[in-house]
């Protein structure tokens, strides 16, 4: 019974425990088979020792198996297609003063303190499992897990096919999907790709979705994409893809690599004269623009493009607005449970592991330029000194040449020839030496820039790290055992309530919300237990629209005969009128026919009630009638007030032709309805002295005043009119 208490408190507008404690309503006695529903404390205890006893696992299993069953296909579509589950993440936000594990939540755009939740949908849009995890833990890690545990409850398939947003676009993940058997179908994210050029074997577009007057807005074309593996340099996971191209939608195309040119290049020389008084401005060139392109790829070695975008389209439909219409609505946020365990901070420890490895690497990356600038300098050394040997021994010989010719008597125009010509080839072969000792300098000098801009980063970097250590904070984890028995139990809601609508609610309601379905499921009525049978009589609505569905609701319900889990069937039929209303209809009708007999007023000749007297001073007429019940039952009260009512509503024709100044109800001297309205219509006003509330009444004539029982109760009802001028009738 406590678990149908926590199944149903969603059901009856309740959105955790704590509001049990203010809760009047039957409807959860009646589901748990009680007087009265649990209070909170016996429900919150519950939890917490189902929570404490591992029941969450075993919650969730029971849930996956109970939904394979609910919503099992039949055998042969089973054999003849692969299953096919929509998996999506939600982080529902969690506002402690403590630091938890932070996550994106989705609809604000902030990264705030959550719970991270995995969701699997059916083809049909059917939650089949959810699970809770910590508010940092990415979809890739809790996909895989989701998936394993719904096949160890359920049995695994022999293919499978998932269909997951951009979150599920990881190279290594998908890898290991294709490993493990299964198909995966997602986009790609926007830095993946460039353009149409970025894909290869691309075919040719055929349409895809058209709008309501027939033009074409969607194409799509065949073609594949080589997925790079991180982990596998030079390695990639080839991919199908599904290009869609949403002509609705325009982007910027990437323009080529232009010199800048001037604002008004595109003017004609006589309009670029900007600085003269007549000069007008014109709007600048349209940008190019081209059609917004979504690459949907799946692992699947052979796909039908038009297949292809039309599965992942179901998406939304089968899984978000699943999401939006039915968990959101019935309390998936809600968060229950906020017990926490310290935990080493993820954020501090990732930073940390990063600085860590930057400052490993520094280290590393100091060492080698240290020892390249001690070879270098080695080197230069070594090169310097041979090239000064060299030279020294080219000049030498230079020397010696010249020496020669001038002891052999050559000219002097010959001899500055053949020396400047030996110089020439000299200084060539130096200057290649000295080239290469220059290039080994200027690798010293940059392997020392390097070493000391390495050595400045290593204390930056250590500096964070103490800065780092200074500012960490204590991150504690949130037990999330007792909100996975919570999520659990509201998926469970939301198939109990798909699995009603589509088995008795009419074809109309194939696609009704929650919030469409709520005023069905709380309307208020009788339940009447009998050995057999259990019936239920529902209140109407004021709508007949409504009302006729309800009466289709009643009929399929009858005619399914539901069996209930103590073996009686269940009936459900439509109370026509309520008591109240039929005893408001009879008394009125009485009075109606009294009046029919009543005397005539000769001043005014105005029909007047049997108990009723006038006084007529000036222009205004003052109307009392009377009634008296003695307490023979609880009913002598309501009697009186049905009197009360009868005569309010039997003032309405009187008030077409006078206007109503006001009018006064005493009941046992306890109760007191005051009408004031300067108009012909009426507003009730009712104040209840005996139980200390205010309540305002509907603007319907004849309004049943609630009065107290077991008492003498009599009814006093008077009004004055003013008679001025006369008013049409309505």
């Amino acid at each position: 019974m406590l678990v149908r208490t926590l199944l149903f408190l969603g059901a009856v507008g309740l959105e955790r425990t704590w509001d049990l404690r203010t809760y009047t309503g039957d409807a959860l006695a009646i589901l748990t088979g009680r007087s009265r529903a649990y209070g909170y404390f016996h429900t919150e205890r519950f939890l917490s020792q189902v929570a404490q006893a591992d029941g969450a696992d075993t919650f969730t299993d029971g849930l996956a198996q109970w939904t394979a069953r609910l919503w099992r296909p039949p055998t042969a579509s089973t054999q003849a297609r692969e299953p096919l589950y929509y998996i999506d993440g939600h982080r529902k936000p969690v506002y402690a003063d403590s630091l938890i594990p932070r996550g994106l939540i989705g609809n604000s755009g902030k990264i705030l303190g959550c719970r991270a939740l995995v969701l699997l949908h059916d083809e049909q849009g059917h939650p089949r499992l959810a699970t809770t995890h910590r508010g940092d833990q990415h979809l890739t890690v809790g996909l895989p897990a989701i998936l394993a545990r719904y096949e160890q409850a359920t049995g695994k398939a022999e293919q499978t096919r998932i269909i997951v947003d951009r979150e599920g676009m990881a190279a290594q993940f998908l890898a290991d999907c294709v490993a493990a058997g299964r198909t995966v179908v997602t986009v790609l994210r926007t830095d993946q790709y460039k353009e149409l050029s970025s894909f290869t074997e691309v075919g040719s577009f055929v349409p895809l979705a058209r709008d309501r007057q027939g033009n074409l807005i969607r194409e799509v074309a065949a073609a594949c994409f080589a997925l790079p593996l991180p982990d596998q340099p030079g390695a990639s996971l080839p991919l199908r893809v599904a290009l869609v191209r949403d002509l609705r939608r325009q982007v910027p195309c990437k323009p080529e690599e232009e010199p800048l040119r001037r604002w008004d290049a595109d003017l004609d020389l006589l309009k670029q004269a900007w600085w003269e008084d007549d000069w007008q401005a014109t709007p600048t060139p349209v940008a190019p623009t081209t059609a917004k392109l979504i690459p949907i790829v799946t692992t699947a070695a052979t796909i039908d493009a038009v297949t292809l975008a039309q599965a992942y389209g179901r998406r939304w439909p089968a899984q978000e607005n699943s999401i939006r219409d039915y968990l959101l609505a019935l309390g998936l946020d809600t968060n229950h449970g906020y017990a926490k365990t310290a935990v080493i901070n993820s954020e501090v420890a990732k930073r940390r592991t990063a600085l860590q490895q930057r400052l490993a690497t520094l280290q590393r990356w100091t060492a080698s330029a240290r020892v390249r600038y001690q070879r270098a300098t080695t080197l230069s050394d070594r090169l310097r000194k041979q090239a000064k040997a060299r030279g020294e021994v080219l000049y030498r010989g230079l020397n010696e040449r010249m020496f020669a010719l001038e002891e052999q008597g050559l000219a002097d125009y010959l001899v500055r020839r053949e020396i400047k010509e030996r110089k020439a080839t000299i200084d060539a072969e130096l200057q290649e030496l000295w080239q290469r000792i220059y290039r080994v300098e200027a690798r010293q000098d940059q392997d020392w820039r390097k070493q000391e801009r390495y050595c400045r980063e290593q204390r930056e970097v250590l500096r964070a790290l103490e800065d780092l250590t200074c500012k960490e904070r204590e991150m504690y984890e949130l037990d999330n055992r007792k909100d996975q028995v919570m999520t659990a139990c509201k998926v469970a809601l939301v198939n109990l309530v798909l699995w009603t609508r589509d088995q008795y609610f009419p074809l109309s309601y194939a696609h009704a919300t929650w919030k469409r379905l709520a005023p069905f499921f709380r309307l208020p009525g009788r339940v009447t237990l009998e050995p057999r049978t259990v019936s239920v009589e529902l209140r109407p609505f004021n709508d007949r629209h409504l009302n006729h569905d309800l009466v289709v609701l009643c009929e399929r319900v009858n005619q399914a005969s539901p069996q209930l889990p103590d073996g009686r069937h269940l009936l459900f039929s439509v109370c026509p009128l309520s008591d109240r209303q039929r005893r408001r209809q009879d008394c009125a009708r009485q009075l109606w026919s009294r009046r029919a007999r009543s005397e005539t007023c000769p001043r005014l000749g105005k029909p007047i009630m049997t108990s009723g007297r006038v006084y007529s001073p000036g222009r205004t007429v003052k109307r009392v009638s009377h009634c008296e019940a003695q307490p023979v039952v609880l009913m002598s009260s309501t009697v009186v007030s049905d009197f009360a009512s009868a005569i309010v509503w039997s003032m309405i024709p009187q008030m077409r032709s006078s206007n109503l100044r006001w009018c006064a109800v005493m009941a046992s001297r306890s109760t007191t309805a005051l009408f004031v309205d300067a108009s012909r219509l009426t507003k009730l006003l009712v104040g209840h002295c005996s139980g200390g509330e205010t309540r305002t009444a509907r603007n319907i004539p004849g309004h049943t005043m609630p009065l107290p029982g077991r008492l003498s109760a009599q009814a006093s009802v008077s009004w004055t009119t003013h008679l001025g001028q006369q008013s049409n009738p309505r």
